[in-house]
């Protein structure tokens, strides 16, 4: 993974449940593992805009509950800073899944705006996006 320029605060904890906002079929996603985060021993990982963690689809359509699936933060309300010094926060939090770790989304449509550091992590995510924040 690309690294960010942005010092990204991480807002979304393990077991949190967010929306998902792509039209893969998974409506509310658990994150349970944020891929590649190191911690101290105890301290609960955290995931935040443009992390790749791994959720269980909880509510969707019936193939997709109950899987295991990839997906990207895209969207997260605890506001963080740019290099520049523009602080920037969303009114949600928002995740996309996709088909593989690589980073092509299941979606083909995203509801809502996507922040700038995911476009320059996740390329095949910001093909995808209407609109770049």
């Amino acid at each position: 993974m690309k690294a960010l320029k942005a010092n990204v605060v991480r807002g979304l904890p393990v077991e949190a449940r967010v929306p998902a906002c792509d039209n893969s079929g998974a409506k509310l996603l658990k994150i349970f593992s944020v891929v590649g985060s190191k911690t101290v021993k105890g301290r609960v990982a955290s995931a935040g805009v443009g992390d790749l963690v791994m959720a269980s689809v909880k509510k969707g359509k019936l193939e997709m509950r109950k899987t295991v699936v990839y997906a990207v933060i895209v969207r997260q309300r605890k506001e963080y800073r740019r290099r520049d010094g523009t602080r920037i926060k969303f009114e949600d939090n928002a995740a996309v899944v996709l088909k593989d770790e690589k980073g092509n989304p299941k979606g083909t449509i995203f509801k809502g705006p996507i922040a700038k550091e995911v476009a320059e992590r996740w390329p095949a995510v910001a093909k995808v996006a209407s609109m770049v924040v």
